[in-house]
């Protein structure tokens, strides 16, 4: 029987080969209970070009919770910020086979409102 965590896993695999397979840059997002990661990823797949996650000490500070929606947005406009500073205008969003909604679909519409294309 499938648990949760490889049902996601399995989910996410096609995206990432159609995403590989576009040899695109890619916004990868990640969420815990408690809170929420995103990576700009470069093509080959090998290198980070920005980051940000509410577990930065200067976000933890603006945000009594990183696990939630505004958190997430947060996030969102930084990945975005950082991601112009380091040259990417366009992206292939990467869920990793969450669903599309509260805080997975925030992070993406604040990113889309800071300018980031995908």
């Amino acid at each position: 029987m499938i648990d949760k965590k490889e049902a996601r896993l399995r989910r996410s695999r096609k995206t990432r080969a159609k995403i590989a397979e576009l040899k695109a840059i890619r916004l990868s997002v990640h969420r815990s209970n408690c809170h929420i990661y995103a990576q700009v990823i470069s093509a080959c797949g090998s290198r980070v070009l920005a980051a940000a996650s509410s577990l930065e000490p200067a976000i933890r500070q603006s945000l009594p919770n990183g696990g939630n929606v505004d958190a997430a947005r947060r996030i969102g406009q930084l990945i975005a910020e950082r991601a112009k500073e380091a040259g990417v205008d366009e992206v292939a969003f990467d869920r990793a086979g969450f669903r599309y909604h509260g805080r997975i679909k925030a992070l993406a519409d604040a990113a889309r409102e800071a300018g980031l294309k995908f």
